[in-house]
């Protein structure tokens, strides 16, 4: 509020003359005056703006999070410092352990690397991850072995380029009986391989027995293969 072109708040600061009769103005009336002063936008020009305050307000709260932290901590802000260190290392040693994740899911991917191997060198393969409990190599040498020993005893023809998924459904018309066991191993290669996931010892178990059934396994002879063999 303006009076006679002098502010309530320059009104009250003034110093008094002898010539000027001092000036009483009630408590509430003052303190809204000073508000209204106090509102004006040139005294904010360099107040800090919605982000500056929002980070002002985190690492204060990052600041009190620490040092109550170090305040519960046996050793204090030394000891807090250790489990940060530790938790750090333990991180890096998960990462290096299972490696970086990956988000986008592939299936169609071939099966085989460009260096052949028998069934029994991939089974080698797969039982060396397994015992350093590598379960998703174990897996993906298992699943190796099982498309090459199919290849092996002429149940699939040796073609190169060919997927898990192609593989599953190829044996499943000369093994009919293991199809869904088949189509099961092959989602299984394609998660571990392509889809980030990461196996276990129960999904190397599965895949161990589906090889070794196999191997035991006669094949189904089609209507006309089975008249010429009786």
């Amino acid at each position: 509020m303006i009076l006679g072109g002098v502010t309530h708040t320059e009104l009250l600061l003034r110093p008094l003359t002898d010539e000027e009769p001092p000036v009483t103005i009630p408590r509430d009336p003052a303190r809204e005056a000073a508000e209204r002063e106090l509102s004006d936008p040139r005294y904010h020009e360099n107040d800090p703006n919605l982000i500056e305050r929002v980070l002002d307000r985190f690492w204060e709260w990052l600041g009190d999070l620490f040092s109550a932290a170090s305040g519960a901590t046996l050793g204090g802000a030394l000891g807090l410092i250790a489990i940060i260190v530790f938790v750090l290392l333990l991180v890096a040693a998960l990462w290096w352990r299972l490696g970086t994740p990956r988000r986008t899911p592939t299936t169609s991917a071939q099966l085989f690397d460009d260096r052949p191997r028998s069934a029994a060198e991939h089974r080698a393969a797969a039982e060396a991850h397994a015992a350093a409990q590598h379960w998703s190599q174990a897996v993906q040498e298992r699943m190796r072995a099982v498309v090459r020993s199919l290849e092996e005893r002429a149940l699939l023809d040796a073609r190169p380029g060919r997927t898990a998924d192609e593989a599953a459904a190829e044996a499943s018309r000369a093994l009919p009986a293991h199809a869904d066991r088949l189509r099961s191993a092959a989602r299984e290669f394609d998660d571990v391989t392509y889809g980030g996931r990461t196996a276990d010892e129960s999904a190397y178990q599965r895949l161990t027995d589906l090889d070794r059934d196999l191997e035991q396994t006669r094949p189904a002879l089609s209507g006309a293969a089975q008249g010429a063999a009786e």
